[in-house]
């Protein structure tokens, strides 16, 4: 095809289409990953005392990070159920499909008996709930990075990708923001007994503001003319199963270091100050704040960075890097030194887990071609969930209880699961010059 071809086949996009398309998939990403995160920061602050006050610290702790995890085991799902719709009826009609689901269901939790008030069926509505929530962002991820990078499909698609990715960190940080003013608001037993619900009843507020966003974007162009064509898959996962199983399992792979490192230094890490350290969990909240406002920001960078070195070259970096500052990470925390545990948070957060997150959203799509692209991404992304981000607090937990005193095995995990990923990546095709509008 030559360059007149292709010109017709893919005319000029209106930048303000673009613009409008970036600027959704980021506020609706926002929202959706406020949602699941205030449940994170939740579980390891408020529901053991809350749903599980029958056990001892260390089995409540581990029973509600249970119920976070089953919230991950639920993510396949949703990437295969709104990866079928996003494929057969578009990508805008399921993006607000799932920020009603995960909205939803964040503002019920707010509303929710505690053991106290319903015994232990208030913990079997909180784990259901949760599930509920996964499978929302299941099909969310998928969704919106497609919006940014099928509509900027000519351009940077690196940077255009990377700014749904950035939604995540600034779902982290109004999340702990909001849970760290509501601890400030209500400090003490008053947060506990109905402070920690305010957060989830803000959800509400967060679902109207999306849907007016995301009501008001186009359908990406590359999915339109596939429409338009009436070349839509008419079984999107079987196909996508039949013809991309490898691509699945090896974009898998490359997740599972990068999606439990980022639940070990986002969640994981108040229990281990608050457990461990026996230090004010509070102090980690603050690091996670400005660690979360800064990767806002290298995230995209990182993206750019990815568009001129290539996808794998700077993913493969990412995991060289988390392999290199295992050790340091978990020395800095041992310290108990303040602003030594804050430089270890702001360098896992805003370096460490932005250098791999930043890549994804354009090098898991790049793998499909258009008519298969929104199942074959979730799949691959969604599948690392139930082993890597659900099992990563349970599994760091456990190291600690077990080896008290000491945070190699700790150092050890995230170096195995990185060197799993890094291999991982090392196998995928390059995708970084690819001209996605061409594939079928």
């Amino acid at each position: 095809m030559n360059q007149h071809q292709q010109s017709a086949a893919n005319p000029p996009l209106r930048r303000g289409a673009l613009v409008e398309a970036i600027v959704a998939s980021t506020i609706g990403t926002t929202i959706e990953w406020y949602d699941f995160f205030l449940y994170g920061t939740a579980a390891a602050l408020v529901f053991p005392e809350l749903f599980f006050p029958k056990y001892s610290p260390f089995a409540g702790q581990v029973l509600s990070f249970t119920t976070y995890a089953v919230g991950f085991v639920a993510r396949p799902v949703g990437g295969a159920i709104f990866g079928y719709l996003g494929d057969r009826i578009g990508r805008k009609s399921t993006l607000v499909a799932t920020l009603l689901l995960m909205g939803v269901s964040t503002l019920i939790i707010g509303f929710l008996p505690t053991y106290q008030q319903i015994g232990s069926t208030s913990a079997l509505i909180l784990a259901f709930l949760r599930i509920l929530q996964g499978i929302g962002v299941g099909g969310e991820w998928g969704g919106a990075v497609l919006l940014a990078v099928e509509t900027g499909h000519q351009g940077k698609r690196g940077f255009y990708g990377s700014w749904p990715q950035a939604g995540v960190p600034l779902g982290l940080l109004s999340s702990t923001a909001v849970v760290a003013t509501c601890q400030r608001i209500w400090p003490g037993s008053a947060f506990i007994e109905f402070g920690w619900r305010v957060p989830f009843f803000l959800s509400g507020l967060l679902i109207v503001l999306g849907l007016l966003i995301r009501l008001r974007i186009l359908e990406s162009p590359l999915f339109a003319r596939l429409q338009d064509r009436k070349d839509l898959s008419a079984d999107p996962i079987g196909e996508t199963l039949r013809r991309h199983w490898r691509e699945i399992l090896l974009a898998a792979g490359s997740r599972i270091s990068e999606q439990s490192c980022f639940y070990l230094f986002s969640v994981y890490v108040l229990t281990h100050v608050k457990n461990v350290l026996q230090m004010d969990a509070e102090l980690v909240l603050g690091a996670i704040n400005v660690a979360a406002a800064l990767e806002f920001f290298t995230i995209p960078v990182f993206g750019i960075l990815s568009d001129h070195l290539m996808r794998r070259r700077v993913y493969m970096f990412g995991c060289l890097f988390l392999i290199g500052f295992a050790f340091p990470y978990f020395a800095l925390l041992a310290s108990q030194n303040t602003t030594a545990i804050w430089i270890a948070i702001i360098i896992s957060l805003a370096i460490g887990h932005a250098l791999l997150y930043s890549v994804q959203a354009s090098l898991i799509p790049e793998l499909f071609g258009t008519r298969l692209r929104y199942t074959g991404a979730s799949l691959g992304y969604q599948l690392a969930s139930p082993v890597a981000g659900g099992l990563a607090p349970i599994i760091a937990t456990a190291l600690a209880e077990f080896f008290p005193g000491h945070y190699w095995p700790l150092a050890a995990y995230i170096i195995l699961i990185s060197i799993i990923s890094l291999a991982c990546v090392w196998c995928l095709a390059e995708t970084s010059r690819k001209d996605i509008s061409l594939q079928d």
